[in-house]
């Protein structure tokens, strides 16, 4: 099997008070368009991965949290055809604003059981069985 390069990715489970989840929704154009995923994106070589989440967050969603309010909840790791995603998942009570899709990105407060039947990228979906637990 040919060596992949790595991708590192922080994503969030932003819990609300009444337990749901925020999903976004990948833009048309992108890899996997259409599905519905936990908001994040790639760590930068010169960032931790809770820093590239609150960066992430504030720049898609327009939310802003603190290092302090994630907690780091699993990962997953999943080979693609052109590359290996390591996708490490944190949960997230606390944070301000209200989230909106600044990239124009659909998004959609879910709860654990009916994120089963959506449409989810490969490496999200081994999370929710975490979520579940965690919820």
């Amino acid at each position: 099997m040919p060596e992949l390069p790595t991708v590192l990715v922080s994503a969030a489970a932003l819990i609300d008070r009444d337990g749901r989840v925020l999903l976004c929704q990948r833009p048309p154009g992108k890899h996997l368009a259409g599905t519905w995923e936990f908001p994040g994106g790639k760590v930068e070589a010169t960032e931790t991965p809770e820093a590239a989440l609150i960066r992430e967050l504030s720049e898609e969603l327009g939310v802003n949290t603190q290092e302090s309010c994630l907690a780091p909840t699993g990962f997953a790791s999943h080979r693609y055809d052109s590359f290996h995603l390591i996708l490490l998942l944190f949960a997230c009570r606390k944070w301000t604003g209200t989230p909106r899709g600044l990239e124009g990105q659909a998004l959609q407060w879910a709860r654990v059981p009916q994120m089963f039947s959506l449409d989810m990228p490969p490496a999200d979906r081994p999370l929710l069985g975490i979520l579940d637990a965690l919820i």
